[in-house]
Parts: C-alpha cells; sequence; structure tokens
C-alpha cells in the first residue's frame, strides 16, 4: 500500500535545530513525505532561515505574525494536510523520524485511526532527565485516562499520528500545549481506534531549549476537566 505521510513541524524560535530536523524528516524512511512548517511567530532568526534556505526544501511553511502556541500552529498545519495520514513533528530533536514506519503501521493495517508514540514503552533508547517532569507527565495521563477510560501511557507525547479524516473533522481549540489533552479527549470520545507503540526519546534539559514548564501542566489539567466533563 502506497500511503503518502504528511509531517506538521509546529516551530517557534528553533534557529539551532529547524534545518537538522527537516533533513531528518527527509531521511526519513517514509518515501511519500509532505512537509508542512508552521513558524509561530519566531523573534531569534528562525524565520529568516526558513524563507531563505528551508521553503524551497519542503511543501510548505506557514506563518504566524504573533507567537500563539503550540496548539494553534498544529491547527494551522492539519488544516492544510493532502497526506492519508498526519504526524506531529516538533522542531528540535527530541524525536526520531527513523520511526514512522513503527508508529504509522497501525493506521496502514487498518487497526487504527490515531496513534499515539509512547516514551515509555518498550526498550526504545530515552535520555535520563528531569524526575518531577516524568511525574507530572504519568500524573496528567492517569488523569486523562480517569475520564477518558483508555489506557494510555503517554498522552503528552509528541508523536501522535492521526488518519487525515479524523484530524480535519476535529476543531483544534487550545492554543498552547493544551493540545495534547484536548486532541486525547476528543478522539477518545468519538470512538477512534487509538494505539500505542514505544519510541525511543532524546529529551532537552531548559539550557538546551525545552520550553513547557509548570504552568502549561496546569492548563493541562484544566483542559482535561473542560474537554471531558463539559463538553
Amino acid at each position: 500500500m502506497s500511503v503518502k505521510l504528511s509531517v506538521v513541524i509546529p516551530c517557534y524560535n528553533e534557529l539551532g535545530t529547524i534545518g537538522q530536523v527537516v533533513e531528518a524528516v527527509k531521511a526519513s524512511p517514509i518515501e511519500n513525505c509532505e512537509i508542512i512548517i508552521v513558524d509561530d511567530g519566531s523573534t531569534d532568526g528562525t524565520r529568516e532561515l526558513l524563507k531563505s534556505k528551508i521553503e524551497s526544501q519542503v511543501d510548505r511553511v506557514i506563518y504566524h505574525q504573533k507567537n500563539q502556541g503550540k496548539g494553534a500552529a498544529l491547527s494551522s498545519g492539519f488544516a492544510v494536510i493532502t497526506g492519508d495520514i498526519g504526524i506531529v513533528q516538533d522542531a528540535d530533536l527530541e524525536y526520531d523520524p527513523q520511526e514512522y514506519p513503527r508508529i504509522i503501521q497501525p493506521i496502514i493495517n487498518n487497526k487504527a485511526d490515531v496513534v499515539y508514540g509512547s516514551r515509555f514503552l518498550g526498550s526504545e533508547p530515552h535520555r535520563v532527565l528531569y524526575y518531577w517532569h516524568s511525574v507530572g507527565n504519568a500524573f496528567l495521563t492517569t488523569l486523562s485516562n480517569m475520564f477518558t477510560n483508555i489506557n494510555l501511557t503517554d498522552m503528552e507525547t509528541c508523536y501522535k499520528a492521526f488518519r487525515r479524516e479524523i484530524i480535519q473533522s476535529i476543531e483544534i481549540e487550545e492554543k498552547r500545549f493544551g493540545f495534547e489533552p484536548e486532541i486525547t479527549a476528543k478522539v477518545a470520545s468519538i470512538g477512534c481506534r487509538i494505539y500505542e507503540v514505544g519510541i525511543s526519546y532524546y529529551g532537552r534539559t531548559y539550557k538546551e531549549g525545552k520550553k513547557i514548564g509548570w504552568k502549561d501542566g496546569v492548563q493541562a489539567i484544566f483542559c482535561i476537566l473542560k474537554y471531558n466533563l463539559f463538553r
């Protein structure tokens, strides 16, 4: 089966990594790969690099005039994908595009509508970093599972793959990192077949450019309650 994969890359101030990420996506094992970058109001020179060197290497670059957040960037990107499957690729070096085939295989096999790449399943390598981040992630995933009644191990993972008709039928309301609990609640509520596969993880420190913080964790709790209890 010939499958076209659309890779949506939300990007904000990733001057040091965006070029490498694009090269990594282009080097993935998926031959038919559409690359869409959404620059979310970068101010560190990323936008200039995209315009001068990277635009010609990808299928499309969308520019937000001001920073709105990851959810807003993904909303813009998924709205224009043309592939059979859409996947999220962060603009850092934490996730490996070589693992795309493993992630999308359950969809190709018509077993799944949505696949999450879990950093906590299997024996793939992952960088040892912040303890309290792992505690917070486990708490948010468990809280989300309690309301959705699904047994995910990594709700906050970047790698989420969707059938195009599924992701384009869902209105993404959250502008920032609330996208993760929002989309999880929504795909669960409409009865999507959801799978998880183990992936590797090469996490960053805050000094290396990591952006998510404790305030995003508080917002995630709010979003879990909002999209599961009040919708």
